[in-house]
This record gives C-alpha cells, structure tokens and sequence, in this order.
C-alpha cells in the first residue's frame, strides 16, 4: 500500500525578520520619520522610514544613530541604504528574558 503525500509550500516571508542584538539592531518605533544624510535636522532627508522598518547601527553622534537597512525600507530604499535618525524614532532591541 502506498501513501500519498501531498506538499505544501511554505508562505514566503514578506520581510526579513530583524535580529535581536542589544545597541546593534534599531526598528523605528514612530509613523513616519526622515532618513537623512547626516546627524541632524539640518541635514537632507533621503527619504522617510515608517514604523516596523529597521537596519544595524553602523555610526552613532550625539542623539543620531546611521543605520543600514536590513530590508528594503516601506518608501522604498534599498536594503543596506545608511542614513541618520534622531535615537528617539528608533527602538533598540531588546532581547526575551525566559525564566
């Protein structure tokens, strides 16, 4: 007797799920906010990242982090873009303690 084993595919992945490594990874944590391209507001916004985009933090200056993109941002940017984000748009990660 044989068994009919029916495949399934898997549901691909909409986006590449962020890493969770402490003062590495960043996720944004507001709407909408400028990536610009340096560390303030006088500086160009190359775009806007939108909550849930997230990159590794490659550079920090005073209240500014650069990330690199991790996933093509929500408006578009290319994976590994850097720019500049105010610290207080982004969260750091923070890793599930399990007791």
């Amino acid at each position: 007797m044989t068994a009919g084993i029916a495949a399934t595919a898997a549901p691909a992945a909409s986006a590449a799920e962020m890493p969770c490594k402490p003062r590495v990874y960043y996720e944004i944590n507001t709407h909408a906010v400028d990536f610009r391209t340096g560390p303030s507001m006088s500086y160009a916004s190359k775009d806007r990242l939108y909550k849930g985009d997230w990159g590794k933090k490659v550079a920090t200056k005073g209240s500014w982090i650069k990330p690199q993109l991790g996933q093509k941002s929500k408006s578009g940017l290319a994976k590994s873009s850097t720019g500049w984000v105010a610290k207080k748009y982004a969260y750091d990660c923070v890793p599930m303690q399990v007791d």
